[in-house]
């Protein structure tokens, strides 16, 4: 096992992970960075319907081993305020 720290760049700023995670495969690693983007996504989505968030990867020597990012747009074809809700 060996241990990856994670981290954040989004709308607010860049926020280091100091605490990381221990993972034994690079596939779990790929999952945990997943697992974070759609976690931010899911509680970051506003009123705005955009959001761009990256994850940074770095190993226990601190390197930078991988990059993940998520795009989230959502763009209205009519007016939402004319569009019955359901």
């Amino acid at each position: 096992m060996s241990r990856y720290y994670f981290d954040l760049h989004n709308g607010a700023g860049p926020l280091r992970d100091d605490h990381g995670v221990e993972l034994a495969t690079l596939n779990a690693v790929t999952q945990e960075a997943t697992r974070i983007l759609l976690d931010i996504a899911r509680d970051e989505v506003g009123d705005t319907g955009r959001l761009i968030v990256t994850v940074t990867v770095r190993d226990e020597a601190g390197n930078p081993i991988s990059i993940a990012s998520l795009t989230f747009s959502n763009e209205w074809l009519e007016n939402p305020k004319t569009v019955p809700s359901r």
